[in-house]
């Protein structure tokens, strides 16, 4: 199994760094755990595309998580003509979110099945809202789903992906919590966001320091792998994103907490487990 970080950005612009997102290589089993901005481009950079997905997995509805799904729905359905359903897992309020994105795609696809005489019909999304503690299966993959937490964004959830003895773990935004010690416990990569409060602290600006009352710390997620028993802890959507001479630091404070091995990845990382 190879877990792909095709988007290490946060909601802060930046030119190296796609939105976040992060594709799960399973066999022939692409799946893709969130659609941060630039996430097609990214997918194309791994070797996949929008038309290879057998799911699309959703840990919430923050924009900067979900902005780039319709050039996901859009890019399926063009490349597949029109032929097969696209699945989408999320929290409740993921249907909604779907069915907005499709009315605002309404001149495109009208635009397409009028040009193209293969595509008779809009993109068909299939869209399952979850509840914690949800398990299901895509393919091959065994896929269980845990509560995060990231008030006052609600409902939130994480995931654990299973394929041929592999297990990955990827939470998205949230502080420590019972949910994800569950699904980061004994996996072979447990994938966090974070953000590093001494450096947050320290810049002058309201909304700025709002993130820092739901998100995991570098030291956090540390702590969180350590008690889990993770054998690999990776550091994405990284506030604010350090470059790679800063790698070391952001290395050694993980490492202070946590003696497995440490991964921060820019854009296309790639972990085989």
């Amino acid at each position: 199994m190879d877990i792909v970080l095709t988007g290490t950005g946060s909601p802060l612009p930046d030119a190296n760094r796609a939105g976040p997102s992060t594709l799960v290589k399973a066999g022939d089993t692409h799946i893709l755990v969130d659609a941060g901005r630039g996430v097609v481009m990214r997918m194309a950079g791994a070797d996949s595309l929008p038309g290879f997905l057998a799911a699309v997995l959703i840990t919430h509805l923050h924009s900067d998580h979900v902005c780039a799904l319709n050039d996901v729905i859009t890019t399926h359905w063009v490349m597949t003509q029109g032929k097969v359903r696209l699945q989408v897992y999320g929290p409740v309020g993921t249907a909604q979110f779907v069915e907005r994105q499709i009315h605002a795609l309404e001149p495109d696809i009208g635009y397409r099945i009028a040009h193209h005489d293969v595509l008779t019909a809009p993109p068909e999304v299939q869209v399952t809202e979850l509840e914690p503690g949800d398990s299901f299966t895509v393919g091959d993959v065994s896929i269980t789903t845990a509560a995060t937490e990231h008030s006052p964004v609600k409902p939130t959830i994480g995931f654990r992906l299973e394929h041929d003895g592999a297990s990955a773990a990827l939470v998205g935004d949230t502080i420590p919590c019972a949910g994800v010690d569950e699904l980061a416990r004994g996996a072979d990569v447990y994938v966090q966001t974070v953000i590093r409060r001494d450096i947050v602290e320290m810049i002058p600006n309201e909304m700025i320091q709002d993130i820092l009352d739901y998100h995991s710390t570098v030291i956090d997620a540390a702590q969180t792998a350590s008690r889990a028993g993770a054998q690999r802890l990776a550091l994405t959507h990284m506030v604010p994103a350090p470059t790679p001479e800063q790698y070391p630091e952001w290395i050694a404070r993980a490492a202070d907490h946590y003696d497995g091995e440490i991964i921060i990845g820019d854009d296309l990382t790639t972990i085989s487990i």
